[in-house]
């Protein structure tokens, strides 16, 4: 990552408290490598981008703090800063917050940052003051389904022979490995659905044809919840209701009305993640009352 950042949205409190922050921005044309590493699921690369200095040097150094892939994907997380990334996809994380921990991807010291840099450095020394003691809610268990297109692309490219069925699994088949376009679209096509299984028996990622043949369109929606603990008064469906459930909960009721119960208590604190191992998971009562 080098010294600048992407323009973006300055509503934030990390640009407005205790300091005004007011970045001078220039537009340049978008490195090579984002066009490079774009993934068919994202918005096009735009031949300008606006972006501004964090710090003097122009030397291009510090690192991303995070991938671009799902970093938000709890409520914990914020991306505070996009990174003007020379070797990442565009969106990789430059400034973010995940839990009590700030991150900081810049390396100059304060005496080399711009003067929007300074002031963004204090606040968000004191934005991050507001959140002590307040853990990370997800520890990492699985990775992003972006990664199933990116690893994909690249299918013919890895040497090793274990690559293939680690990542993909008996999902597809091996006429599929030497055809990185196929797999791109096969994923691209049900991006909604795609989940990653977990077992020493068989691994990789999967597109969930159990919500398929419910008719259900994403895995990561309140509203496919709420669809399947309908279902498991269905008796022809009840139990595809029941394996999906089993695979994006940790909960284990026995009967549709504790199902209900728990979707009504906790639906406002309820979130869907893929590093949290592609569950819906639930916001401890209290976690966000200051955010």
């Amino acid at each position: 990552m080098g010294d600048g950042a992407h323009v973006g949205p300055t509503i934030h409190e990390v640009f407005n408290k205790p300091y005004k922050v007011r970045p001078e921005s220039e537009s340049i044309k978008p490195p090579g490598n984002y066009n490079d590493r774009h993934l068919p699921v994202e918005p096009n690369i735009p031949d300008k981008m606006d972006i501004w200095y964090v710090q003097h040097s122009r030397k291009s150094y510090g690192g991303v703090v995070s991938r671009a892939y799902a970093f938000e994907d709890s409520p914990d997380a914020e991306a505070l800063v996009l990174g003007l990334n020379h070797g990442k996809e565009y969106g990789a994380v430059g400034i973010g917050r995940h839990g009590n921990f700030l991150q900081w991807g810049y390396s100059a010291p304060p005496s080399q940052m711009t003067d929007a840099g300074q002031k963004l450095f204090i606040n968000c020394i004191c934005y991050i003051k507001k959140f002590d003691g307040k853990l990370p809610l997800v520890q990492r268990k699985g990775s992003p389904r972006e990664d199933a297109l990116r690893l994909g692309a690249v299918v013919n490219r890895i040497k090793s022979e274990d690559f293939f069925p680690r990542n993909f699994g008996a999902e597809l088949s091996d006429d599929y490995k030497n055809e990185p376009s196929k797999i791109v679209q096969y994923y691209v096509d049900n991006f909604e659905l795609i989940y990653r299984q977990f077992s020493d028996i068989e691994s990789g990622f999967r597109v969930d044809k159990e919500l398929k043949k419910l008719e259900i369109s994403s895995n990561r929606k309140i509203a496919t919840l709420e669809k399947l603990i309908k279902l498991l008064n269905n008796p022809e469906k009840s139990r595809s209701a029941e394996i999906a459930l089993k695979r994006y909960t940790d909960q284990s009721f026995k009967t549709p009305e504790q199902w209900r119960k728990w979707l009504e208590n906790n639906r406002d604190r309820i979130f869907f993640s893929d590093f949290g191992g592609y569950k819906f998971l639930v916001v401890p009562e209290g976690y966000l009352e200051n955010k």
